[in-house]
């Protein structure tokens, strides 16, 4: 018995006849056990770097935001967030004030999140991405907008940069209404082509799709300049 339902996922054994302290020692001892691996799993989906969470958690709640928008009938929006120049930033200050400006832009960004569902998340080196659940082109835009302004304020100096004298991000979102038709990965292309667009219209700025819930016909390849 004992060995069977070690087998089918017990994670103790208590024979009789039961002596009361023992067994309150033993809860304790995989509460808190548990609680030990929670935090693990918490943190294997956070950035080590900026605290906040990393391309495996944004994958997985994109996933979910994307499926649970489809049953709603809500819109969805992404923003696709990188830090202007910032390789030249790394060259000329060195990367450990690179360590220190994406940790600050990470927190400036997060501050901007007011509603518990947003997600902001490192999505690779200096760029970020940010999940705004049932939210419309308009609201996205003002998510967006606040971010610019959050990053600006920082002040975090960029001699290199020839967009302006501190650090700035670029920006490029999409609102989609999500359908079986297309996936989250086109979202996820069709954002970053728009922050390719805001890069190549001069940096420091916000790109969108020119429709208000997009159909992504507008961001294939051949429609990219």
């Amino acid at each position: 018995d004992e060995a069977k339902g070690l087998q089918i996922g017990a994670i103790d054994y208590i024979t009789k006849p039961i002596s009361p302290p023992i067994v309150k020692a033993r809860v304790q001892n995989h509460l808190k056990l548990k609680r030990y691996q929670d935090m693990l799993a918490d943190l294997a989906l956070l950035d080590g770097l900026t605290g906040i969470p990393n391309r495996r958690r944004f994958d997985e709640a994109l996933q979910l935001e994307w499926h649970r928008a489809k049953r709603s009938s809500t819109l969805l929006s992404l923003l696709m967030i990188d830090i202007d120049f910032f390789k030249l930033y790394n060259d000329t200050y060195g990367h450990l004030a690179g360590d220190d400006c994406l940790r600050s832009v990470a927190k400036a960004m997060q501050q901007v999140m007011k509603r518990a569902g947003d997600m902001l998340a490192r999505y690779g080196g200096e760029e970020f991405a940010c999940i705004l659940a049932d939210t419309d082109a308009a609201g996205a835009q003002a998510v967006a907008d606040r971010i610019i302004q959050a990053v600006m304020q920082l002040a975090i100096p960029h001699a290199a940069s020839t967009v302006a004298p501190h650090v700035t991000v670029s920006i490029g979102f999409c609102t989609i209404a999500p359908d079986t038709a297309h996936t989250s990965d086109e979202l996820v292309s069709c954002a970053d082509r728009n922050l390719y667009r805001a890069k190549q219209a001069g940096r420091n700025r916000v790109h969108v799709c020119e429709l208000d819930n997009c159909d992504l016909s507008c961001c294939t390849l051949e429609n990219i300049e």
